[in-house]
């Protein structure tokens, strides 16, 4: 098992805020990451770094564009990335793609989204 040093939230806003204050508490770095509408809010200065992601996109397009997530997660040395809620929260392509990048998804297993993303399964499996 590595060791969890430094942590993104792929989130804005208050829940971006409050995981950057556990983490924090617990001795961990902070990753913000930003949409160009969002450079001024509060989110992005309470974490330790910042990076624009999405630059041409819209705000809720940049917070679900995964390559670019994961290339500035890469790029940033994060070891985990929380994805707080909304966006990319039950997202198995994302969690899949953070499997792949090397980086710890902060969540369920791509596997139990996916089944569990799916109401159906989900009844036949409860």
């Amino acid at each position: 098992m590595r060791t969890l040093e430094k942590l993104m939230c792929a989130n804005r806003g208050e829940i971006a805020i409050r995981v950057f204050r556990a983490a924090t508490e617990l001795g961990l770095r902070t990753v913000a990451i930003y949409s160009h509408e969002d450079r001024v809010h509060l989110h992005r200065y309470k974490a330790d770094e910042g990076y624009l992601v999405g630059e041409h996109l819209s705000p809720v397009g940049a917070y679900l564009a995964i390559d670019e997530i994961i290339r500035i997660a890469k790029d940033a040395e994060v070891d985990a990335i929380h994805p707080g809620y909304g966006f990319l929260a039950e997202n198995a392509a994302f969690a899949r793609a953070c499997q792949r990048a090397g980086v710890a998804f902060v969540g369920p297993s791509p596997t139990i989204l996916e089944t569990f993303g799916d109401k159906t399964a989900a009844r036949a499996q409860a």
